[in-house]
């Protein structure tokens, strides 16, 4: 069983009464994007996009749109996503004196975040990338996280009310929901994408009560603030097996403080 997001297509139907009659599954939008980003030439490298965050082209311009952005703005303390199309907006974070956090990959570690700061960093450019972050990031426990003044997800498709799809594994709902848990964030944070266009759709999609709704979606071309949806307050336990609850060390932290 994957973790606690409907992302996962395995709990979709488990999400609690969230589905419509005429929804489309999350499998096959993601396939139908994927495929046409290869098509159309908009994807860039990693090569192929199938089965990841696809990259796009004019990643960049979406980060500086996103930079123009009241909530960008605001923000002191950015939690990203380690993923190719999202590299320009870590990097721009840094070079606009933003804290970034990331995770570490499945959250396997009790030290599951890694911080970038931009005070102690030499080279903005290295530490931004996937094997970069490990390398210059300091890794840090739960405790020692900032809060969270907006999150920047990864996207395989947006609809236009700000439900997101990711690539199927779950665990970008899973960290908001951790981070949920430990106080970090709220109901008043921030949750943006930045996507090129041809990743916005208008199907029905799925959605579980423990999906994140985006509130910013950001393309090259434009912005969309999505109509205000509910977040989930936390995480859902009852979608997560023992197994997973014992294999990463942040849930075995989480559930003894609630049971205690």
């Amino acid at each position: 069983m994957g973790p606690i997001d409907a992302d996962d297509d395995r709990i979709d139907d488990r999400s609690g009464g969230d589905r419509t009659d005429d929804a489309i599954d999350k499998a096959t939008i993601r396939q139908r994007i994927w495929d046409d980003l290869e098509e159309s030439g908009v994807a860039r490298f990693p090569f192929p996009p199938h089965g990841r965050i696809p990259n796009f082209e004019n990643a960049n311009r979406a980060a500086d749109r996103l930079a123009d952005q009241p909530e960008w703005e605001a923000a002191t303390t950015i939690k990203a996503n380690p993923d190719a199309p999202q590299l320009p907006v870590r990097r721009r974070a840094l070079r606009d004196g933003k804290t970034v956090y990331m995770a570490v990959p499945r959250l396997a570690d009790e030290r599951c975040f890694l911080k970038l700061d931009p005070d102690a960093l030499d080279d903005y450019d290295a530490a931004t990338t996937v094997s970069g972050s490990s390398t210059h990031g300091d890794q840090v426990g739960p405790e020692d996280v900032e809060p969270i003044d907006l999150i920047v997800s990864g996207s395989v498709a947006v609809t236009e009310d700000g439900s997101r799809i990711g690539k199927g594994e779950g665990y970008s709902d899973l960290e908001y929901a951790v981070l949920r848990d430990l106080g970090l964030v709220d109901d008043e944070t921030s949750v943006a994408t930045t996507v090129h266009e041809r990743q916005l759709i208008d199907d029905p999609v799925a959605i579980g009560r423990h999906d994140v709704t985006m509130t910013l979606v950001v393309t090259p071309d434009r912005v969309r603030r999505p109509p205000e949806q509910r977040q989930p307050s936390g995480i859902d336990w009852t979608l997560l097996d023992e197994e997973r609850r014992e294999e990463i060390p942040v849930l075995r932290q989480l559930r003894d403080r609630s049971d205690g």
